[in-house]
């Protein structure tokens, strides 16, 4: 059984099967790097607790940059962040995204 939360007409926010959670990419605004990574993960955790996940259970997750020179901005937002002993599998690249004032989106699998 599939199920989505928060289904728009575009894409649902959560997608839950077979004890997986596959978050929509999060994205946030803010005038630097650290801010956007604070705004993500905190949708991300806000998700992942509706989904009956949570940040310990995190699989995987794919960072997009919109400039790589954020790397280091982004990771120490990350560090602090990522449950000490939970880190998930991460990628981490460069992508064009949907409007010039984003600086990273976060895609997040987990299991529930």
């Amino acid at each position: 059984m599939i199920e989505r939360i928060h289904t728009g007409e575009r894409s649902s926010k959560i997608v839950k099967h077979n004890g997986v959670v596959y978050l929509t990419g999060q994205v946030s605004e803010g005038e630097t790097i650290q801010e956007q990574v604070r705004g993500c993960l905190q949708k991300v955790e806000t998700l992942l607790a509706q989904a009956g996940s949570s940040k310990e259970q995190m699989l995987r997750v794919t960072i997009w940059l919109a400039d790589m020179s954020d790397f280091q901005g982004l990771n120490e937002v990350w560090n602090e962040w990522v449950p000490a002993g939970h880190a998930p599998a991460r990628a981490c690249g460069q992508a064009k995204l949907a409007r010039d004032v984003l600086k990273v989106e976060f895609m997040v699998d987990a299991a529930y």
